[in-house]
Formats: C-alpha cells, sequence, structure tokens
C-alpha cells in the first residue's frame, strides 16, 4: 500500500535518513507531536506567504504560493481538530533549532537571498514529507490515514520550492548545486544532532 507515495525521490534528496530514536519517541510523545506539527503548518503558511510580501510582481510565484499557503492552513485546521478529539491544547511553540539554523545559512543580498530561502522551503518540505511516511506506521489509524495524504502535498510542495530555485538559478546564473549541497550537509547535521526539547523536526532526545 504504501507503494503508492513518492518517497523515494525524498530519500535520495535528502543526506541521512529520520534517526530511529526520533521516530521512537514520538510514539510515546503524541501529545507534543501533534502540537509542535499544528505549530509547523502555521509557519509553513506563513512561510508562502512571506514570499508573496517580499516577492510580489512575481505573478508565477505568488500563484503558487498562495495555494501552498491555503493548503498549509487547512492541514492546520485538521490537525487542530484531531488535538480536539484527544483533549489536547493547542500551544504556540517558537521556531525550533531545525529552522533557525537553516535560515541562518540564507545569504542577505539578492538574488542569493531569494534562491537560498526557496531552498532551504524545499528541504523543510521533504524533511517533513519523510517523517510523515516514517510515522504512518507507528501511530494510530486515524492519524496514519492523515499523515499519509500529507505526505503527498508535501512531496508537491517540495518539488513547487526546488522548482522555482533551480528556475531562479537559470535566470540570474547563481550557485544553485552548490547551496543546495550546503543546505543539504547543514540539515544532515541538525538532524543527527540530539536535542534536549522534542519536535517535529527535532534531532534524537536526550535521555533526562
Amino acid at each position: 500500500m504504501k507503494e503508492k507515495y513518492p518517497i523515494h525521490e525524498i530519500q535520495n534528496f535528502l543526506k541521512i535518513d529520520t534517526p530511529k530514536l526520533w521516530a521512537e519517541t514520538a510514539n510515546v510523545r503524541l501529545s507534543e507531536l501533534l502540537i509542535d506539527h499544528a505549530n509547523c503548518e502555521l509557519k509553513a503558511a506563513s512561510t508562502a506567504l512571506s514570499f508573496i510580501y517580499r516577492y510580489s510582481s512575481r505573478d508565477d510565484l505568488c500563484y503558487r504560493m498562495s495555494r501552498i499557503a491555503r493548503e498549509e492552513l487547512r492541514h492546520f485546521e485538521q490537525v487542530k481538530a484531531i488535538m480536539k478529539k484527544r483533549n489536547i491544547s493547542f500551544e504556540y511553540v517558537k521556531a525550533s533549532r531545525y529552522a533557525k539554523s537553516l535560515r541562518e545559512c540564507i545569504r542577505n543580498n539578492e538574488p542569493f537571498k531569494l534562491m537560498d530561502s526557496l531552498i532551504v522551503a524545499a528541504i523543510i518540505e521533504a524533511r517533513s514529507c519523510e517523517r510523515f511516511f516514517y510515522l504512518m506506521d507507528t501511530l494510530p489509524d486515524e492519524i496514519s490515514e492523515f499523515y499519509g495524504g500529507l505526505v503527498l502535498s508535501e512531496s508537491r510542495h517540495f518539488k513547487v520550492y526546488l522548482g522555482f530555485a533551480s528556475n531562479e538559478n537559470k535566470k540570474s546564473k547563481l550557485d544553485f548545486e552548490l547551496k543546495l549541497n550546503e543546505l543539504l550537509e547543514k540539515e544532515a547535521e541538525i538532524i543527527s544532532h540530539p536535542d534536549k526539547i522534542f519536535g517535529f523536526h527535532s534531532g534524537p532526545i536526550l535521555a533526562d
């Protein structure tokens, strides 16, 4: 059944797989996983909207980002509905070490900033996709089915972001391949490094 999911392209794109220890933690800390997941969907919508604000003259980019933002907000609503059934209250969670560390690698000057930002967004979507797929076999049926749908949508988002980044490189003759590899290496380092705080994009959790 899982063969229908376009996960091999994602797995080949990322430098490393999700550490097994993280997945084991996710299964016993489901409330924290869902709270952080809901926050991630809000932040993903905000990321898409930020491209519209910054690059409003780029019609094609704005159109695709608008669609992604709407879809991410719908996912937020769906996660909150699952949380409500389980009597889990939503709480605001600050940006994780994962996202902060990746964004620190984005160059401030244009046209590099746009390309780097698109690559970072693509990597985050790819890792999210991989983790949704990873958790499908272990979480309760309702959540597993929902995550299966998210594998498909996150895969689409990944391709959109990476496609725009690659096209930007063609337009401006930027160093797409070098920057992509740099950011993928950084992402692998972040994911491998232990964390004290559990989250959807955290590394393995240190024992108390």
